[in-house]
């Protein structure tokens, strides 16, 4: 029995000083304003200005590996068995709503390369997706041209959903087992005649019945994708030319924002992140991360906005929060226009 506490008392201490040492190696924070680079790790970063208690920490850890040394040689546990917890993490069921496109496609070549990570992709239909995720091409959709990479699927389950049709009990039952959603879904600008009906369909209402179905189902985090300037009515942005030509096409920002006031007020462990416009591109520059409502204008590589959902799923910095986000640029950013894709 003494052993046995003996190894409680080692391991808590272990942890304690391990965690200590984690905290005092970090070297910056998420802002209201925030710069890094494309290849920064992580995306959200903790600070700590206390460097007396990172010395006494390091001293704590010190202490700490040498006790568990000498208990290890006196046979009270074998490092193998006190350190097998650590390592094995339950696995995580991710549903990515809108992953066939371009977006919702590079979340999920993500999330299918993280271990321990269940990947659902939810699509309209499941034979088209099967076939269009393991090809690269070029297509238009709508007023839009769109490059797609091809995708290994392999290890990503295919369900079907559609948020413009299915009942809400539908998508819980699609959502049914899952811990975090990524919500990537969008309207694709069209016939000029039915854009308003589509916007309110899709970013809208269908939008909305997600993020009720996912309450339903017991999903612990949602990670929106939305838009900059969807908030621009309120911080003056409403005659901006980014504001303008974007909410031009279906009144799409306005739609958008009622989604995004309805996952807000829903209860959920949320993320909306708020792109500039959307390159196909690889990033050319370094990822901004600014407050809510205060960016107006600027680009972004679909890739960093996937990178920034991904880590949104498990970062707690990143939690109840906006985040809007663009690549900085020479000479500042240029006019934001939601269709250059």
């Amino acid at each position: 029995m003494k052993s046995a506490a003996f190894t409680i008392l080692l391991l808590s201490l272990a942890k304690e000083a391990l965690a200590f040492s984690s905290i005092s190696s970090s070297s910056s924070s998420l802002r209201s304003t925030t710069t890094t680079t494309a290849s920064s790790s992580p995306l959200f970063a903790t600070v700590n200005n206390d460097d007396d208690n990172s010395l006494s920490r390091r001293d704590l850890f010190t202490q700490t590996i040498s006790l568990t040394a000498a208990a290890t040689t006196l046979g009270l546990f074998s490092p193998l068995t006190a350190t097998a917890d650590d390592t094995t993490k339950p696995a995580s069921t991710v549903v990515v709503a809108g992953a066939t496109g371009q977006t919702g496609r590079r979340v999920l070549e993500r999330l299918a390369s993280q271990p321990n990570t269940s990947v659902i992709a939810a699509v309209r239909n499941t034979d088209k997706a099967s076939k269009s995720l393991s090809e690269s091409s070029t297509v238009v959709r709508g007023a839009m041209i769109q490059k797609v990479p091809s995708l290994d699927a392999a290890g990503i389950e295919l369900r079907k959903l559609d948020v413009a049709s299915d009942t809400t009990d539908s998508i819980t039952s699609v959502l049914a087992g899952a811990d975090s959603l990524v919500i990537a879904v969008g309207f694709v600008p069209g016939n000029p005649l039915k854009m308003n009906a589509a916007a309110h369909e899709v970013d809208n209402v269908g939008t909305c019945k997600l993020i009720d179905a996912a309450k339903a189902a017991g999903v612990k985090k949602v990670v929106l994708v939305s838009s900059i300037l969807t908030n621009g009515r309120a911080w003056g942005q409403e005659k901006s030319p980014g504001f303008q030509i974007t909410n031009a096409f279906g009144n799409v920002l306005d739609e958008k924002l009622v989604a995004e006031n309805y996952l807000k007020g829903s209860g959920l462990d949320y993320t909306i992140v708020r792109p500039g416009g959307l390159k196909a591109k690889p990033p050319s520059g370094g990822l901004v991360i600014s407050g809510e409502d205060t960016l107006n204008s600027g680009e972004i590589s679909r890739d960093l906005v996937a990178d920034v959902c991904v880590a949104s799923l498990t970062d707690g910095k990143a939690s109840m929060k906006v985040l809007e986000i663009i690549e900085s640029e020479e000479g500042g950013p240029k006019v934001f226009n939601g269709l250059n894709m």
